[in-house]
């Protein structure tokens, strides 16, 4: 969409037209989805977090900068909105702190064979405590000491769970690929 276009269709928004809304919600629902998928545990808590996150996308448009690109700017909304949808409906005592942490070993020929899809479903069957690192550090490029502040845990914490989550993924993947072998191979 040109940028003249997008900034007709924000002003429409910020004049609370509903076309203009529709037309928002409709142009970026793919885009939003995919970030708040990442965060959640399945459909059902990702269209729960994106319509949270377009709830605030219109309830905060008038202080958009026009001089900067709109998608980084829903994209920040809607990750924001999942981790405050992760601290409200999940923090516990999920995280787990260890002193040391070692760094998973690349299984880099399996992953690249497997669909965005396939990867998705195996991050969604992380723990919310797991995922949220996950995704905070590999996929949106946060440091440990920002994940710390973030979600109100200590740094060590952070490299745990990234840890532990990549553990996890690494033995997920490994299965995967077993299956699908297995599969192949007619056993």
């Amino acid at each position: 969409m040109a940028e003249e276009s997008l900034q007709r269709l924000i002003d429409g928004c910020v004049q609370q037209e509903r076309s203009s809304q529709k037309v928002l919600y409709e142009l970026f629902y793919g885009f939003a989805m995919a970030i708040c998928l990442r965060y959640a545990g399945n459909r059902y808590e990702a269209a729960e977090i994106m319509n949270e996150g377009f709830y605030k996308v219109f309830t905060n448009l008038q202080t958009y900068d026009s001089n900067r690109p709109f998608k980084p700017w829903i994209g920040r909304i809607m990750t924001n909105t999942a981790i405050d949808y992760y601290r409200a409906n999940y923090k516990t005592n999920q995280f787990e702190e260890l002193d040391e942490t070692g760094s998973a070993s690349d299984n880099a020929s399996v992953v690249e064979k497997m669909a965005y899809q396939d990867l998705l479903a195996l991050i969604q069957r992380l723990s919310p405590a797991y995922r949220t690192v996950f995704n905070l550090y590999a996929i949106d490029g946060f440091a440990h000491n920002e994940i710390a502040q973030i979600l109100d845990i200590s740094i060590g914490t952070s490299k745990s769970n990234l840890h532990k989550a990549r553990q996890k993924l690494q033995e997920m993947i490994q299965k995967e690929a077993k299956l699908v072998n297995e599969k192949r191979n007619g056993i």
